[in-house]
């Protein structure tokens, strides 16, 4: 016998309304100068901090435990991708998420509606 209220709750989940409490955070990018050279900082989350990390098929360092980054220069992302990627591949401890990367980075983007410019 169901108790009152989990019905429902069953069929939101079922239908994708409610996540999982265990369900991983996509993968974050963004742009960042470091060591004066332009890289792509990844950033993501990991239930285990032994859990090997790969963007596109490369297994790489990263840096934090549970919560990790790690910076790639551009020219590295651009050889690891196909022509005019919009995303990369994040694979954590044998599961896979797409990151999208920021827009024009592997090349110019077509039908572009909206840029959002953030002074900091």
């Amino acid at each position: 016998m169901l108790r009152p209220g989990t019905l429902p709750f069953c069929l939101a989940l079922a239908a994708g309304l409610v996540a999982p409490d265990a369900a991983a955070s996509a993968p974050r990018t963004r742009v960042v100068e470091f060591r004066s050279e332009n890289c792509l900082l990844i950033s993501g989350e990991r239930d285990d901090i032994a859990s090997k990390v790969s963007i596109n098929g490369h297994a790489v360092p990263v840096e934090g435990r549970r919560n990790w980054r790690v910076r790639l220069p551009v020219s590295i992302v651009r050889s690891w991708s196909p022509p005019l990627a919009r995303t990369i591949t994040v694979e954590v401890d044998g599961t896979s998420q797409e990151a999208d990367l920021p827009i024009g980075l592997l090349g110019h983007a077509r039908d572009l509606a909206m840029l959002v410019v953030r002074a900091k």
